[in-house]
C-alpha cells in the first residue's frame, strides 16, 4: 500500500521515484578552472546547478581525466556524469554542448607578439610550448598544425597532467610564459583565460584560427557525459543545460572562459575531440 501510495504522489506532482537520489559526478580533484576537491572550478559550478534543478543531493568521484577515463567511471557506472567533455565523444552519450571554447596563442602583453596566425614567421623564431597529451606525448592539436608546417624544433611541450603532487599541474606551460622560458604558448582556452585572470604579469590572449580547409579543428563544443544506457538522465540533464542557460553563460564568464561562435564547417570534430586538452 505504502509503495502504491508513493508510486500515485510521483505521478501527481511528476516527479520521479528517484528524485532525491544523489547526483554521482565524475570529477578531475586537481584541475582548476575546471574542478577540484574543494568545488572551486566551474565545473563544479555546473553539478551543482544541474543538482538543484534535478532536485537531488551531489556527489562526488574523483577521478584524473586521463586516458581511458571514460571506461574506468562511466562505463562502469561509478557515477552518472562527466561535465566537460567533447561533444560528440564515442565512449560515452553526451548532452547538448554548453559552451564552446577555443585554443588561444598566450603571450605577455610586453611581447611583440600580438596578431599572430598559425603561418606567422614570427612562429620559427621563438621559443612555443604546447600542451601533450598523456605519458605518450599525444599532441594536441595546436602541436600537430605547428608540426605540419614544420615548426618542431623550437617547439617545448608540456604533458597536460603533469606532476599531480602540485596544485593544478596544468598550469606549469603558463607558468613557461610568465618566467619567460617560452616566449608563447598554444593552450585550451578555459585554462588560459581563468589563469590570465590572476596571472602577476599581463598577458595576452588571441584565439587560433584554423586555416580554411584544414583538417585539424582549434574550437570545440563542451558537453555533459553521460552514461550510455541511461537516457533519461539525459533527457533531464539537456532540460537542466537548457533551462538553466543564463546562470551558466554567468558562470562561465566569471571564469573568463573564452566563447567562440559554432563554425560553419565543424565535420572534422569527432576526429579531435579525443584530443582536447583540459
Amino acid at each position: 500500500m505504502r509503495i502504491a501510495r508513493l508510486g500515485l504522489t510521483a505521478l501527481l506532482c511528476g516527479c520521479s521515484l528517484v528524485a532525491h537520489a544523489a547526483l554521482v559526478v565524475c570529477a578531475d580533484p586537481n584541475n582548476m578552472p575546471f574542478s577540484n576537491r574543494h568545488g572551486d572550478g566551474f565545473e563544479n559550478g555546473l553539478a551543482r546547478i544541474l543538482a538543484r534543478d534535478l532536485h537531488t543531493t551531489l556527489r562526488y568521484v574523483w577521478w584524473a581525466q586521463r586516458r581511458g577515463f571514460a571506461r574506468e567511471t562511466l562505463t562502469q557506472s561509478r557515477c552518472d556524469i562527466w561535465p566537460g567533455v567533447a561533444a560528440g565523444l564515442q565512449s560515452m552519450a553526451t548532452s547538448v554542448p554548453y559552451y564552446r571554447s577555443t585554443y588561444v596563442f598566450v603571450s605577455l602583453v610586453s611581447e611583440p607578439l600580438a596578431h599572430l596566425s598559425l603561418d606567422d614567421p614570427r612562429l620559427r623564431n621563438i621559443l612555443i610550448g604546447v600542451q601533450l597529451v598523456g605519458d605518450d606525448g599525444v599532441n594536441t592539436p595546436p602541436a600537430t598544425a605547428l608540426g605540419m608546417r614544420g615548426v618542431t624544433s623550437n617547439v617545448r611541450g608540456f604533458p597536460l597532467y603533469g606532476d599531480y603532487r602540485r596544485p593544478n599541474p596544468p598550469n606549469a606551460i603558463l607558468d613557461a610564459v610568465v618566467n619567460h622560458s617560452v616566449k608563447l604558448a598554444l593552450v585550451w582556452g578555459p585554462l588560459a583565460g581563468y589563469y590570465a585572470r590572476h596571472s602577476p604579469m599581463p598577458l595576452r590572449l588571441e584565439p587560433i584560427a584554423a586555416t580554411p580547409g584544414s583538417v585539424v579543428p582549434m574550437s570545440f563544443a563542451i558537453s555533459v557525459g553521460v552514461r550510455r544506457n541511461d537516457p533519461q538522465l539525459l533527457a533531464r540533464i539537456n532540460a537542466a543545460l537548457r533551462g538553466n542557460s543564463a546562470q551558466i553563460e554567468r558562470l562561465l564568464k566569471a571564469y573568463g572562459v573564452p566563447r567562440v561562435a559554432e563554425p560553419t564547417q565543424v565535420a572534422n570534430d569527432a576526429t579531435h575531440s579525443a584530443k582536447v586538452s583540459r
